[in-house]
């Protein structure tokens, strides 16, 4: 694999955990082989090891669909991160989704240049529907993975690959991934960690379809400040903390800038129903009495009329926004 190959997995990976909100606190060679990221989400502290190469084509004429990765440049027995998460990885460069393999099955292999295979359909569907389970004739589960769910993928391997073990939970996790219905009879005669990690995919399978539905409606831009730079986050306008009352659709959706939505989120400024972003004065004043306004006015001449998606059916819920401001105790 050529060092431009390597800086490209090295930057997609540090790109996917951004995306959700992972801080990375270093960033590790490119040609390192397990790459250390040390990684900061929320309340989590923690590493994870990736061994990551391209996917290529297999090969065999015979085997038109088959993608592979060649594990070159490792030694058998592979490493594992004593205190926290290692990934085995392939990337797709085209659709920028990743092969996630059993590492339970490959840690250890036999000397050359080993290689572990996964379907074209496979990574497809991930793409479509942000993961993709594939049982394959030894009864591996390979896992395709958009890059948005990666961070996802990273923390519950483990899980995801053992759930090969019940053809009923593979069949409740991919209904999971692409958003669809579950039984209840059979989602409940799971084992409870199985029930646990379905029910963990259909809760980032949704935001992830939220986010992705929101950003591309915003085009990528703040609708504050309308930048770019690939520093834009979804933002719900009636929180998740409201339970059913806050849902993943576009209309309670609106990209911002993540000091914005840090700013939105704790009611410093808020939506009124004529589309414009405001301060709320009461928190200033609070904070105007702790000494901690320094900056608020040139905080306040980028708030006015937000920018707004280009399909109308695509633009904040009036309904959403009013129900949001009572929500905060907005006046």
């Amino acid at each position: 694999m050529t060092l431009q190959s390597r800086e490209i997995i090295n930057r997609t990976i540090l790109d996917a955990l951004a995306e959700v909100g992972v801080a990375v606190l270093n960033e590790p060679s490119a040609s390192a082989h397990p790459r250390r990221y040390l990684i900061v989400r929320d309340d989590l502290h923690s590493s994870v090891w990736v061994y990551c190469w391209m996917l290529t084509h297999g090969g065999r004429p015979s085997l038109p669909n088959e993608y592979r990765i060649q594990m070159t440049s490792v030694a058998s027995p592979l490493s594992i991160n004593p205190n926290g998460y290692t990934v085995l990885l392939g990337y797709d460069r085209d659709r920028r989704v990743f092969a996630g393999y059993d590492l339970t099955r490959h840690t250890t292999f036999t000397s050359g240049s080993p290689s572990v295979q996964v379907q074209l359909n496979t990574l497809n569907l991930a793409l479509q529907n942000g993961m993709a389970f594939e049982t394959k004739s030894n009864n591996e589960i390979v896992i395709g993975v958009r890059s948005d769910l990666l961070f996802f993928y990273c923390l519950n391997a483990i899980e995801l690959h053992l759930l090969g073990e019940d053809a009923t939970a593979i069949e409740a996790a991919t209904r999971a991934s692409a958003l669809q219905s579950i039984e209840l009879e059979d989602f409940t005669n799971l084992p409870e960690r199985r029930r646990t990690v379905i029910q963990e995919t259909t809760r980032w399978s949704r935001s992830a379809s939220f986010r992705r539905q929101v950003l591309s409606a915003y085009d990528n831009r703040c609708a504050v400040t309308r930048r770019q730079l690939r520093l834009v986050e979804a933002a719900h306008i009636m929180p998740v903390a409201a339970g059913a009352r806050s849902i993943d659709d576009v209309r309670n959706g609106i990209a911002l800038a993540p000091t914005y939505h840090r700013a939105f989120d704790a009611g410093l400024i808020y939506l009124d129903e004529g589309m414009k972003m405001r301060l709320n004065p009461p928190l200033v004043d609070a904070l105007r009495g702790m000494d901690l306004s320094g900056g608020i006015d040139e905080f306040e001449s980028s708030l006015g009329l937000v920018h707004l998606p280009a399909n109308p059916v695509q633009r904040p819920d009036p309904y959403f926004i009013r129900i949001a401001n009572e929500y905060r105790g907005i006046q």
